[in-house]
C-alpha cells in the first residue's frame, strides 16, 4: 500500500502568498532556513519563497541537501519543476533506487517530473535546488518502507 505524505513545509516568508498583490521579490539573504519537512529524509533544510504547499495553488521553495542525500522513489501528485542553485542533483525515473540511472543535473540544470511519475534522486555533495509546483502537496512513497516516518514509529 502506498503511503501519501503531506510534504508541510514551514513558510518562512509568509508575505509571499499567491493571493497578495504585488510583485514578490526575494534577495538570497531574505531566505530562511528550517529543517526539512518530517516526510522528507532526514538533514534536509528548506525555505518556502512563494505560496504554501499545503494550500491549493501554485509555490516555490527551496531545498538544502546535505552531500550523500538519498531521496526514495516517490510520486508527487502534480508536474514538479526543479532548478539547480548549486551543487549538483542527480536525478531519474523509476520505482527503485538506482543510482546508476541518475542523470547529473549541475548549476543551473532543469528539470520537469511529470505529475504521477516515480522518481528518485540524489546528491554527492552540497546541492541546493529550488521546486515549483501546485498545492496542496503531497508524497506517495512507491515503498512504504521508504517513508521516513515510518521510521519514527
Amino acid at each position: 500500500m502506498k503511503t501519501m505524505l503531506l510534504v508541510a513545509f514551514v513558510s518562512v516568508l509568509a508575505s509571499a502568498s499567491p493571493t497578495q498583490e504585488g510583485p514578490v521579490l526575494v534577495t538570497p539573504d531574505d531566505v530562511k532556513w528550517a529543517e526539512g519537512s518530517p516526510a522528507l529524509p532526514p538533514g534536509s533544510k528548506a525555505a518556502v519563497i512563494f505560496g504554501d504547499p499545503k494550500n491549493a495553488g501554485p509555490f516555490t521553495l527551496r531545498l538544502k541537501l546535505p552531500a550523500n542525500y538519498k531521496f526514495p522513489s516517490h510520486v508527487p501528485p502534480d508536474t514538479e519543476t526543479v532548478t539547480v542553485l548549486s551543487g549538483a542533483f542527480h536525478v531519474s525515473m523509476g520505482d527503485t533506487f538506482d543510482a546508476s540511472k541518475v542523470k547529473v543535473l549541475g548549476v543551473g540544470s532543469f528539470a520537469a517530473l511529470p505529475a504521477k511519475s516515480p522518481h528518485f534522486a540524489m546528491t554527492k555533495e552540497e546541492t541546493v535546488i529550488q521546486v515549483t509546483a501546485v498545492g496542496p502537496w503531497t508524497l506517495t512513497y512507491v515503498n512504504p518502507a521508504d517513508d521516513p516516518r515510518n521510521s519514527k514509529k
